[in-house]
């Protein structure tokens, strides 16, 4: 199948210059404050504790790193690698741990989101689906999060780009003001699902805050608590900057690091977490940024064969491939630009970066497009972890959940006794580090959830039951070592019993260690105590 682009069509021979000039325009603007604050930033006093910068994209494919495409990476994975350029995050995983098996167990926005910031599963968090305005979920105020711990050990805590983990209700203005009231002028949405979150418990103790919301990458909206950041506007006011989000986001992280009208304590090591929206859909030429897709023909014409290299996918619905795979060159090069700026400053050597993703895309694979499905293109995540010399490069197989996020890094930065009680995933910074102590070992399985399914994941075997008024509707499995595609489903009845026995009673004892609501209310259990 053939697309036809014509929209910010670019010639071949003009690839290898558009980056020095795209990088140059975006760049002249924050050039000037950057000659001036980097002086300021030579301040930096705290000795032994890392800065940790957290990056996730939305909807960025595990498969959708270059890395994986150099030497033999790809035996790492299932399947074929997507044909992307990713200069930035390649190098940040040629020079870290690259995680081969790391999933989002709940393939979803806003459950990824209470998982990463509480360290515990939906269920306990608030958030079993998105917030959107017809549903009444929420990320606990009362929870201790990943922000609020980073706080209480001194760090300055930053947060920039998509929340969405706040109830969305119409509380604005017809102006998208924020008002507090449903009361006029209050009574209007500013978005249908992801929405402003205000002053006060339900930040968790982020000092610097800059929200960009609303699925429209070059117009999003934007709060934040930085009047100087967003054209004098006060906290909750809306401002439109009219530009790339992820291009604005990054400008303002560098002002950040560059500390360039005291946005931080500088005698402080920060936390900062970055929630880009690319690759997430929309996916059109007016929504892209198309000279980072540099994979045309000399006619203008791409052959999704050519993009489209797995053997379960469809053509006809990834039609949008070039538009997914722009949007995730576009998100290497702004991560690039922050990057350099850390190095500038001299904060690369003591800074943990983790890039990572808050689930996958189906990009046509079996028929769909999306996340929240029980494939592995929905549910594997790419996880990267650098910190100059202290973490030595690998691919590691250990099964990394989200809630396991939390923990290993308060353990990496030295806080393992600030690791809430209440904690559901697990520290293994010590297997991270090579200090691996005698009990700590990798886990077997990773828990996958769904509305009407719950699952584990292996490596080698992905078995999902699946649930229909609180009774069994189907349960299969995917054999991975022999059917990386995941192209043949099966039946529970068909798997080797002793096979079949041991996936049943793992997911089983995951359901009862995280206490599941499927364990609450009864769901299933008789058929996964069986046998």
């Amino acid at each position: 199948m053939e697309v036809h682009l014509t929209a910010y069509h670019m010639p071949d021979h003009m690839n290898s210059h558009w980056r020095i000039i795209l990088g140059f325009i975006i760049s002249v603007p924050f050039l000037l404050g950057t000659c001036i604050c980097h002086l300021s930033c030579q301040g930096e006093r705290y000795d032994t504790q890392p800065n940790v910068v957290y990056i996730f994209a939305d909807q960025f494919r595990q498969f959708s790193l270059g890395f994986w495409s150099q030497d033999d990476h790809a035996r790492h994975i299932q399947g074929n690698p997507d044909p992307v350029h990713t200069p930035i995050l390649d190098d940040l995983a040629n020079n870290g741990i690259v995680f081969s098996r790391a999933v989002s167990n709940f393939p979803l926005c806003s459950p990824y989101r209470g998982m990463l910031l509480s360290g515990m599963y939906p269920h306990r968090n608030g958030l079993m689906n998105n917030c959107r305005r017809d549903r009444e979920v929420q990320l606990k105020d009362d929870l201790t999060c990943i922000t609020d711990v980073f706080s209480d050990a001194g760090y300055e805590v930053a947060y920039f780009g998509k929340c969405h983990w706040q109830k969305t209700e119409p509380l604005f203005d017809e102006s998208g003001n924020y008002v507090g009231t449903t009361e006029p002028p209050g009574g209007h949405y500013v978005n249908h699902y992801d929405t402003y979150v205000p002053p006060g418990p339900s930040r968790h103790s982020v000092d610097y805050f800059f929200q960009l919301l609303k699925d429209d990458h070059f117009n999003p909206r934007c709060y934040s608590n930085d009047p100087k950041n967003v054209g004098g506007l006060k906290d909750g006011e809306l401002y439109l900057p009219k530009r790339f989000s992820s291009e604005v986001e990054a400008a303002s992280i560098k002002n950040y690091l560059s500390n360039t009208h005291n946005q931080r304590d500088p005698k402080k090591p920060f936390f900062l977490i970055w929630s880009m929206n690319p690759p997430h859909n929309p996916w059109t030429a007016e929504s892209t940024y198309m000279p980072f897709f540099d994979q045309y023909t000399e006619d203008g014409v791409v052959k999704l064969d050519q993009l489209l290299t797995r053997e379960n996918a469809d053509s006809t619905v990834g039609h949008y491939a070039p538009y997914y795979f722009a949007n995730v060159s576009a998100v290497d090069y702004f991560i690039g630009e922050v990057m350099q700026r850390l190095d500038e400053l001299d904060l690369d050597k003591n800074t943990i970066v983790v890039f990572s993703s808050d689930h996958g895309e189906m990009l046509g694979s079996h028929g769909r497009s999306g996340k929240n499905n029980p494939k592995i293109e929905s549910f594997a995540i790419p996880f990267i972890i650098h910190w100059a010399e202290k973490l030595q490069h690998r691919i590691e197989d250990l099964v990394i959940s989200v809630p396991d996020v939390m923990p290993t890094l308060l353990g990496l930065a030295g806080l393992e006794a600030m690791i809430p009680s209440g904690m559901q995933g697990k520290n293994y910074a010590s297997i991270l580090t090579s200090r691996v102590q005698p009990e700590m070992k990798k886990p077997k399985s990773a828990l996958f959830l769904h509305n009407t399914s719950r699952g584990i994941y292996t490596g080698r075997y992905m078995f999902i039951v699946k649930e229909q008024g609180g009774e069994l509707e189907e349960a299969y499995c995917y054999d991975n070592s022999k059917d990386p595609y995941q192209m043949e489903q099966i039946p529970f009845d068909e798997l080797d019993a002793e096979v079949g026995a041991k996936l049943r009673k793992e997911l089983y004892a995951l359901l009862l260690q995280t206490n599941d609501s499927w364990i609450q209310e009864n769901i299933c259990v008789s058929f996964l105590q069986d046998g």
